[in-house]
């Protein structure tokens, strides 16, 4: 299987909302796929779509299955990590262990035993979630994500709330304890900045729709941004850029599928970054 998920005119709607609009794309093996848009967009909704949580019109198959239909089936192969505030408050982080080794197949209680030991939670394992950092609530899912073999591990919004440190720690331990070949990670954030770097693909969503779907090494190709000023900002508005704005008296103008040659007589030329793109995309499809 090429594709761990494939949707082919996937569709919610609520009442007059249509919250996920008429959208297909693929996800392949060995991917990491970041989920962008603004409050609202459709993310969540296209993620309990995913997750079995609800149903849609169109055509879903993740790792094969209909997730609505074949939810249980699915969830052997998937693992899910929102905000942490999810984990029970009341169980200890034993009795946490006991309960997932005991309803999970693919479960290794000594791998995550291994995990935890390098984090602050192996010397608290009779403490209550509730009596943990946030912090160390993270780094205790993760370690649990981490010891479960699933093809596709789907995260929304995992490091909200917590300081900068422990979420590059989250993605550090995330690529080196769970990421392989063989496995998936979709994940959706606001910090887009702070996971672009680990991203092999992206899509933006807004409205319902999809308003870019692309690999990150092909952005590089079809984008540019100009920086530049005077008569030759004049010049180049005439190329039709996507997005305008001033930095340092400057102006830096976003091109899609840009005349480099043109372009680089005009100003300096560089590459820009996830956020950037996502703001002029949003901005121009309100346009």
């Amino acid at each position: 299987m090429t594709n761990l998920v494939t949707a082919r005119g996937v569709s919610k709607q609520f009442g007059r909302v249509r919250a996920v609009d008429d959208i297909s794309f693929d996800i392949g093996k060995g991917r990491i796929m970041g989920l962008i848009g603004p409050n609202g967009a459709g993310k969540t909704t296209l993620l309990k779509a995913l997750l079995g949580l609800t149903d849609y019109d169109g055509e879903l198959s993740v790792l094969g299955l209909d997730p609505f239909k074949q939810r249980k089936e699915l969830m052997r192969n998937i693992c899910f990590i929102a905000d942490v505030a999810v984990l029970p408050r009341w169980i200890t982080v034993s009795q946490l262990l006991d309960f997932v080794e005991s309803v999970h197949p693919n479960f290794s209680r000594d791998k995550a035993e291994t995990l935890l030991k390098k984090t602050k939670v192996d010397k608290r394992r009779n403490s209550r979630i509730r009596e943990l950092s946030k912090g160390m609530v993270t780094q205790l899912h993760l370690s649990i994500i981490a010891a479960i073999d699933a093809k596709l591990l789907v995260l929304d919004e995992p490091t909200l709330g917590l300081d900068i440190i422990f979420r590059k720690e989250f993605y550090a331990n995330l690529l080196s304890d769970y990421f392989d070949e063989e496995r998936t990670i979709l994940v959706t954030t606001h910090q887009v900045e702070e996971i672009e770097n680990i991203l092999t693909d992206i899509m933006f969503i807004n409205e319902g729709r999809i308003i870019l779907n692309s690999t990150m090494d092909s952005l590089a190709d079809s984008y540019v941004e100009l920086m530049t000023s005077g008569e030759r900002a004049e010049k180049a508005r005439k190329m039709g850029p996507i997005a305008e704005r001033e930095i340092f008296g400057k102006s830096v103008m976003l091109f899609e599928r840009p005349d480099r040659d043109r372009l680089g007589d005009l100003g300096e030329l560089h590459t820009p970054s996830v956020a950037d793109l996502f703001v002029a995309k949003i901005k121009g499809a309100a346009a």
